[in-house]
């Protein structure tokens, strides 16, 4: 028993790390531009793909533990964290090599005029608050992520379940608000 504690407590410190490091890391680069290399378009797509799939999977997981499938539960919640971790690289590249777009601004020359405002009119709230929720609820399930399969990995299984239950509906949110956010920025994306 002293050595799962042992276990828990070390794995404790590389989650409190992690929740702080892996956002700190990402405003960092956010800064970064890598010079020489053009805009990779091809990428939002992509990670938006990787946003849905993770949301589907996450899905499916739940179903697959409450038909009492342990292991398929498990390999999917294994693949959803190496997809958000996917995710994560490719928008720190994508982000590395384009200035960020701008919702509403239809003719593509960087600024949102005031009728281009106009003409998005109220979408231009529900952007912005799925966006803000969807970026600080990607921050916020990090160590929820972290914790809960700690949990699992530990066999604490009814601890597992109680902290899967507050997990479960924050990444799912975040999976599936990426796809809507990239939705909604899509025609506003530099060809």
């Amino acid at each position: 028993m002293e050595n799962i504690a042992q276990k828990e407590k070390l794995y404790n410190r590389w989650i409190v790390a992690l929740s702080i490091a892996i956002p700190v890391a990402v405003a960092v680069l956010f800064t970064i531009r890598i010079p020489g290399v053009e805009r990779l378009g091809f990428l939002p797509p992509i990670y938006a793909t990787i946003n849905a799939l993770t949301a589907v999977l996450l899905f499916t997981a739940v179903i697959q533990i409450k038909k009492g499938n342990r292991d398929l539960h498990e390999k999917l919640m294994k693949v959803c964290i190496g997809l958000s971790l996917i995710f994560l690289v490719l928008y720190v590249v994508y982000h590395a090599t384009s200035d960020s777009t701008k919702f509403g601004d239809a003719n593509l020359d960087g600024v949102v005029s005031d009728a281009e405002n106009a003409a998005v009119g109220v979408f231009k709230y529900i952007y912005y608050f799925i966006l803000i929720t969807h970026i600080l609820l990607s921050i916020g399930v990090i160590p929820f992520v972290l914790i809960t399969y700690v949990r699992a990995m530990l066999g604490k299984f009814p601890l597992h379940r109680k902290i899967a239950r507050i997990t479960f509906p924050i990444w799912l949110y975040v999976a599936v608000t990426g796809v809507v956010v990239y939705f909604m920025i899509f025609p506003y994306y530099p060809a």
